[in-house]
């Protein structure tokens, strides 16, 4: 069955649960022709709950079919968040001779009446393609005698030291440990100490390396680094990344570094990490998020299933002012789930006003290149109250943003109405920007992905309406396409 289904605010082409609750992705994974996404799951109710596993599959990225929960609770816990490869060699010893498999790395949370906390690294293992798993008998496979928080192991193969590495959340610093079979685990170093956001506890890092501007001679690692909501901080749980070097053992940071830099400048893409086992063929490296906050996740307005995720995303590293900078681009799958509405060329702001003001859509993308140097921008889901307004303001430094102080349905929380913002670079006479609607959520991204803002919103549901500002009306905007999005047929 699709995940997709018509409720209220429940996106045409975001992955959500059919019922109940969702927040982190987990275990993602590429193998024999399908995208495996699993993630963090209530399957009783519509809050954060004992944790399983729920787990969607998709041969495209935009249609997801639900299959049946993967990982329960059981003597040593929940099931917390983790990650799953492909064990092309068997290093584990899980397989047929000469068969790959899946095995994911998880963490068990084990709470006790009276006992502290205790959270340890467990595997399981699949041989039918991930549709069932068997948990290793020898779990936990790695546990830590000091820290209370020790979670979200993302593991991967390192081709350099021809062995498993792994980094995992330590409370405020992430920790790198590396492994021939996935069972036994070395220590090899600590990072965070000193660097970075730590406005709240460290959780789902991911590290993985990619080519800065596109030269396979010119490698460096990335590490994502999840940090949880604090009450202090009204942006609530956010992503923070770095750019250096690993060895296998180490990794040690760029200057770039040395000042805290988010992944997506809005509230509602967190514990992102990516997919394991893309093919070499394809060469992307992909990744999608959790679209919502800790400050509100257990409060959102919805109904019959609460959570999703974001649109998948491709990531690179390139120069911009000089320093390694992360880009995140809509996977170009999305593209096949078009179905033109709209395309102006050279028309002025009046023209596209007016080209506008019929239209009402609820799911659907907005590409436009603009004028540098001028403000201006669209209000999407507007109606007789709400509407969200996503533009570029050129007045001080140029920034694209997103506004959803009167989007919709914000009582549920007092932080809720925000503001985002993002500085993007002046490239050429024009800026590019693509927006990405649904019944619940927008996404922007800026110059070719330089700038993301993932930002929920609640409207009313004959909050259909899209309209174009400038305060030049002879303004000539250079190009205009208005795509409405839907899943593709069901798998």
């Amino acid at each position: 069955m699709s995940t997709i289904a018509k409720q209220n605010y429940r996106g045409a082409y975001h992955v959500s649960p059919q019922t109940n609750w969702m927040n982190d992705p987990n275990g993602m994974v590429y193998f024999e022709g399908e995208y495996h996404l699993f993630f963090q799951h209530h399957p009783n109710g519509d809050t954060w709950g004992p944790m399983h596993w729920g787990h969607v599959v998709s041969t495209d990225l935009v249609t997801w079919e639900e299959l049946d929960i993967a990982l329960a609770p059981d003597e040593l816990g929940t099931i917390f968040s983790g990650s799953a490869v492909v064990d092309w060699n068997n290093t584990t010893g899980f397989f047929d001779q000469g068969d790959p498999g899946l095995v994911a790395i998880f963490t068990h949370h084990l709470e006790e009446a009276g006992r502290p906390v205790i959270q340890r690294q467990s595997l399981a293992y699949s041989k039918d393609k991930g549709r069932t798993w068997v948990k290793y008998a020898g779990n936990p496979v790695l546990e830590h005698e000091s820290f209370v928080d020790f979670r979200d192991p993302k593991v991967f193969w390192h081709e350099q030291s021809s062995r498993w590495a792994m980094i995992i959340a330590c409370g405020q610093t992430v920790c790198l440990y590396h492994s021939a079979d996935l069972k036994s685990w070395n220590f090899g170093s600590e990072f965070g100490s000193g660097i970075g956001s730590h406005d709240g506890v460290w959780e789902c890092p991911d590290l993985f390396p990619l080519a800065l501007d596109g030269d396979p001679a010119n490698v460096k690692w990335v590490m994502l680094v999840s940090i949880g909501a604090d009450p202090a901080f009204a942006e609530g749980s956010r992503t923070q990344y770095f750019t250096g070097d690993f060895d296998g053992v180490t990794f040690t940071p760029d200057a770039a570094s040395m000042q805290v830099r988010w992944a997506d400048h809005g509230r509602d893409n967190y514990a992102g990490v990516t997919w394991s086992d893309v093919p070499a063929e394809d060469g992307r490296r992909l990744f999608i998020g959790w679209m919502s906050n800790w400050q509100y996740a257990n409060q959102t307005p919805t109904e019959g299933f609460r959570g999703a995720m974001t649109i998948p995303r491709e990531l690179t590293l390139e120069t911009i002012n000089g320093k390694p900078s992360l880009m995140q681009k809509p996977a170009y799958e999305l593209e096949n789930a078009r179905k033109q509405v709209l395309a102006m060329e050279n028309s002025s702001a009046a023209q596209v006003s007016e080209a506008l003001r019929s239209l009402q859509l609820v799911s659907y993308e907005i590409h436009a290149q603009l004028p540098a140097g001028q403000s201006l921008g669209f209000k999407v889901r507007a109606g007789a109250s709400d509407e969200t307004v996503v533009g570029i303001d050129a007045s001080a430094i140029q920034t694209i943003y997103a506004d959803r102080m009167n989007s919709g349905q914000h009582s549920f929380h007092a932080l809720f109405r925000s503001v985002n913002s993002a500085a993007i670079t002046p490239a050429g006479e024009s800026v590019e920007l693509r927006i990405f609607v649904d019944a619940g959520s927008v996404e922007v991204f800026g110059n070719e992905g330089e700038a993301a803002i993932t930002n929920l919103i609640y409207p009313d549901a004959d909050a259909t309406g899209v309209s174009f500002f400038s305060a030049d009306s002879e303004l000539i905007i250079p190009s205009l396409r208005i795509y409405e999005l839907a899943p593709l047929a069901a798998n």
